[in-house]
């Protein structure tokens, strides 16, 4: 004898393309495992993009450093301070000289950054491809 609130139920099923989208929204919520080739791709680009970021850095302050000089040298600014006229020309050459040097500073500081980081992940890469090459 079937029960009186069987008989009421009521019952709905998704079709093939709603399941699909609940299942999309689902996978942005749940708890997400990280398999061992997608950590290793992580720990690859950290090492990477933590140098890029360094030089890239170090870049930038530098041509700032240089375009600051070029615009004293080139200037009036000797005029403003009252002194000689070619001190701000000497002190413009001297900056635009201290910031192309930390400019060119930025590629061997990618190497020097990158090196001690594949340093520090180099045992957990190993472990990473070992596992994966099994």
């Amino acid at each position: 004898m079937e029960n009186k609130h069987d008989q009421n139920a009521f019952s709905y099923t998704y079709s093939a393309k709603e399941q699909a989208e609940l299942k999309r929204i689902r996978e942005k919520y749940a708890p997400r495992e990280e398999d061992k080739m997608e950590r290793l791709r992580r720990l690859d680009k950290g090492v990477t993009q933590k140098a890029q970021t360094v030089a890239l850095t170090l870049g930038v302050i530098g041509v700032l450093v240089l375009g600051f000089g070029m615009s004293l040298a080139m200037s009036e600014f000797a005029a403003i301070l009252g002194s000689h006229r070619d001190m701000a020309l000497l002190l413009g050459i001297v900056i635009g000289v201290v910031g192309g040097v930390i400019a060119g500073l930025a590629y061997p500081m990618y190497h020097i950054v990158a090196n001690r980081e594949r340093k520090k992940v180099a045992p957990e890469i190993l472990r990473l491809t070992d596992e994966l090459m099994k």
